[in-house]
């Protein structure tokens, strides 16, 4: 092996081992792996920078754009809450986070997905008093097998195809893959609905209790023309609220209490909630409620540019020991105040006449920009935004799915590329203001394309140097080995990889190896790339190596362990099935 081989070698097992023992960002890593592989002269700046204009990396960012649009208009929590319903036992709220989940995934990025169930599972949990340890890692689960089943699906099936594109000029189409994802899912979810139960232990979240939490007092209006009128309470998922409790409604002047959940609602309700403050945050995202304080109609902000704001009063503030009305809060600060929180207990009574003192609690809808504005004035000690609380312009939605149901249409039929869609869709995201600009750019994980780009410089350096090769070589073990039997090493491999460091950059550093391994066999290509795609997203048995499995760690309560419990058995069971269906879709 020559010295430019074995250096290539070395910086590749450099990078892997920075990558699975260090905490150092991924992205730092591998731009410095490029470095070294240009600065020795192993690589030219442009066979090493190839990656940042590979096909697969810029439909990737596309799609950031077209998620955020998604996401910004509310259409996949339209989806999900059509699609999810209000089940009664647990195995019914199994069977409601698989299918939607493992569908949705295979058209939209798969942690938007995950990241929008989980509010809804937590509810779920909390009303048929199960631990959400037994719906959340199935999720994950779920979102990763269906993303296998088209090839937007992932990112890492969009990455390999970019690579057959660039290296071998083949071009998968939209459902190329679904002769085998589609299956797999079929196994996938049989064997999370029957052993889930059996394999995950229970756990709790952790989600603070409501009585240890700050609490409010929330009023929200049933919108005259909503789709909540005529439904009654349970039917609107308001008594299954996570953060907080339906108190009291107020109509026509009268106040009702203790409400039994087959009340109807009627337009103009005033309901009354009583929580913590994400309560506020899970009401706003309810289609078909608006706050029902007069004030909020009169912030000059536009309703889909707010957010909702914890502030506590300092010993500076202007307006100490006068009540709200008195002191102009409204005009002065462009907040409106929601509740008052003293001592960790809401105060009751009209807002308005009520005299703040040093210490209570506000929850406020205001201006996206007012914790920048007022984190470092003394007017209060501390000021923090509740997380994605901005509601969704639900108005645009429909927008949005069919500029994404246009997207899979125009690519599935041939009439255009993958990328050349994703272009398309992402410009009308933009021009019909799915999503601002602004936002946009914040929706692009710059240091994930980073991490993808780079890791074709170790590509690169692994298949001129030869080095691709001779790992080619090591791996088929002794000769006239059987190409199943390659095929199965080619998948384990890739699966120890994407365990260790990520998914993108496995599928990346495998590429080369695999295709390497398939020209000395004599055989095609191809079903080692397609092995390469399902494999680099078989993430089932750490937390590490997929990030779903990262997003429901915390709210499922998980151990580590508990990813080995489920993981290991759907990890061989996806392995068989992917082994035994690839070489019968392409052959060698």
């Amino acid at each position: 092996m020559e010295v430019a081989a074995i250096f290539a070698l070395l910086v590749v097992v450099a990078t892997l081992a920075a990558l699975a023992l260090t905490r150092i960002a991924p992205d730092a890593i591998l731009m410095a792996a490029l470095g070294c592989l240009v600065i020795s002269g192993t690589l030219t700046p442009s066979q090493a920078l190839q990656g940042f204009s590979n096909p697969g990396v810029i439909t990737i960012a596309t799609l950031y754009v077209v998620a955020a649009g998604l996401k910004e208009t509310g259409a996949i929590q339209w989806l999900a809450h059509r699609l999810l319903g209000q089940p009664t036992q647990l195995r019914q709220a199994q069977l409601r986070v698989l299918l939607p989940a493992a569908g949705l995934s295979a058209f939209m990025n798969n942690t938007t997905v995950v990241a929008m169930f989980i509010p809804a599972i937590q509810e779920w949990a909390a009303r048929l008093k199960l631990p959400p340890g037994k719906l959340l890692l199935p999720l994950s689960y779920a979102a990763i097998i269906g993303g296998t089943c088209t090839l937007i699906g992932t990112s890492t099936n969009l990455v390999v195809d970019g690579l057959l594109q660039s290296e071998r000029g083949v071009s998968l189409s939209m459902f190329s893959l679904a002769w085998v994802g589609v299956p797999l899912v079929i196994v996938g979810g049989t064997f999370l609905y029957f052993f889930t139960n059996r394999l995950l232990p229970e756990r709790q979240g952790v989600l603070e209790q409501l009585e240890q939490a700050r609490e409010y007092a929330v009023e929200v209006e049933v919108e005259a023309k909503g789709p909540l009128v005529g439904k009654t309470i349970a039917d609107a998922g308001l008594r299954s609220l996570v953060h907080g409790y339906l108190a009291d409604i107020e109509r026509h002047g009268h106040l009702l209490t203790a409400v039994p959940p087959e009340t109807e609602l009627m337009p103009g309700d005033i309901l009354v909630f009583i929580g913590a403050p994400e309560c506020a945050r899970e009401l706003r995202r309810v289609h078909g409620l608006k706050p029902a304080s007069g004030d909020v109609h009169k912030l000059d902000i536009a309703h889909h540019q707010r957010c909702l704001v914890e502030a506590v009063i300092g010993p500076d503030y202007a307006g100490l020991n006068q009540t709200v009305k008195a002191s102009r809060f409204r005009s002065r600060y462009q907040a409106v105040i929601l509740s008052i929180s003293r001592n960790g207990k809401r105060i009751p009574g009209k807002l308005g006449v009520i005299s703040l003192q040093v210490g209570d609690t506000l929850l406020m809808e205001t201006a996206q920009d007012f914790v920048e504005q007022y984190r470092y004035r003394k007017d209060f000690l501390l000021v923090s935004g509740l997380t994605d609380s901005t509601p969704p312009d639900f108005r645009k939605a429909p927008i949005a799915l069919g500029i994404l149901a246009g997207m899979v249409a125009l690519s599935a039929t041939g009439l255009l590329s993958i990328l050349e869609a994703a272009l398309l869709a992402g410009g009308g995201m933009l021009a019909t203001r799915c999503v601002p600009m602004s936002k946009a750019r914040r929706y692009v994980d710059l240091s994930m394309l980073i991490v993808i780009a780079a890791s074709f410089a170790l590509g690169a350096g692994m298949t001129d140097t030869g080095a691709a090769t001779q790992v080619a070589q090591w791996l088929l073990l002794a000769d006239n080995l059987a190409p199943w039997m390659a095929l199965a090493l080619v998948y384990l491999m890739t699966v120890v990889f994407t365990e260790l460091i990520t998914n993108n950059a496995a599928a990346v550093l495998m590429f080369p190896i695999a295709v390497s391994v398939a020209d000395q066999l004599g055989v095609n290509f191809l079903p080692f790339a397609i092995t390469i795609m399902f494999a680099a997203s078989a993430s089932f048995m750490t937390p590490l190596g997929y990030q779903t499995n990262l997003m429901v760690l915390g709210p499922g309560g998980y151990r580590f362990s508990d990813y080995l419990r489920l993981g290991a058995p759907l990890s061989a069971l996806v392995a068989v099935t992917v082994i035994g269906l690839v070489p019968l879709v392409w052959p060698f």
